[in-house]
């Protein structure tokens, strides 16, 4: 059996717009023809790939897994088109690289050390949120995600999660007279604190560690993103729990000091790529300079 991919690339149309008619539009072919080819590929596959409920199209367990196959081989094509056009016939490769918005800037800055000074590489840098990002991922906008959270890996979702670090977590504040013991927990009875918002996962620990103890902390504040949560550190009389990595030149400087170090709570970062036919090699190359440091 010969399959037809022009009559693959009609049904993903459909399968995609709901219907005949924007097919057609977006298509500019006319509706009828669409119609023809659609009853060509049925023919070829000898199953019905559509139903017609309430006037509109809906998938049949046939078409559900045509559309599978058919998404994963216009995927394919696009990477090759992406590949041989945007990176083979280029003298400088570009690497185009989605950070979750809350995430730390010093990590980033390091994630991409290796290339900084490579004057072959363009480095394109996004932020957004994590489901923004990864449709950027697999639209091909961006070539890897750098979050604080692991995905989810199943049979629908064709995603690695690489752990690059785990990062210490402390609580600092700036430099008082003297600069007393501080005493974890109880002295967050009476000292208020900033923190990162409930969606965090070191929020999640440190809240954990409270609620055993028997201590409710005095929130200053609740912030989500890290580059806030440094500005707050420095301007606050309130301490702040913070991964190291977000404070670190602070914490050289003296301009910021530890107060506390918990050990138990580790900030991770995470590389997610794609299963790519061509993945870009300079994302395969940052993450392996991570894994030899490590």
């Amino acid at each position: 059996m010969f399959l037809n991919y022009h009559h693959l690339r009609y049904f993903w149309a459909i399968a995609h717009e709901g219907s005949l008619t924007k097919a057609a539009s977006k298509m500019n072919v006319a509706q009828s023809a669409l119609s023809i080819q659609l009853r060509h590929l049925e023919e070829t596959l000898g199953r019905p790939l559509f139903v017609r409920k309430n006037r509109q199209l809906v998938l049949t367990e046939a078409g559900q897994m045509a559309l599978q196959y058919a998404d994963s081989i216009f995927r394919t094509g696009e990477e090759l088109v992406d590949t041989i056009q945007h990176r083979s016939q280029r003298t400088r490769q570009v690497l185009r690289i989605g950070a979750v918005a809350t995430l730390s800037r010093n990590f980033q800055w390091e994630f991409v050390k290796p290339l900084r000074d490579k004057k072959d590489v363009e480095l394109v840098l996004r932020s957004g949120v994590l489901r923004d990002l990864i449709l950027q991922l697999r639209n091909h906008e961006v070539d890897v995600v750098l979050s604080n959270h692991a995905l989810r890996r199943d049979a629908e979702t064709e995603y690695c999660s690489h752990l690059l670090a785990e990062q210490e977590v402390s609580i600092v504040g700036r430099p008082t007279r003297g600069n007393a013991a501080f005493r974890f927990p109880e002295d967050l009875q009476k000292t208020p604190v900033i923190l990162p918002s409930l969606e965090s996962d070191i929020r999640a620990g440190f809240d954990l560690i409270l609620h055993q103890a028997g201590i409710r902390p005095i929130i200053a504040a609740e912030v989500d993103d890290m580059a806030m949560l440094r500005v707050m550190a420095l301007r606050s009389k309130a301490v702040t729990l913070v991964p190291r990595v977000v404070v670190r030149d602070e914490l050289r400087a003296g301009s910021l000091v530890e107060r506390h170090r918990l050990d138990s709570i580790k900030e991770r970062f995470f590389a997610i790529t794609p299963s790519r036919t061509f993945p870009n090699p300079l994302v395969k190359e940052l993450i392996a300079h991570v894994n030899r440091k490590g």
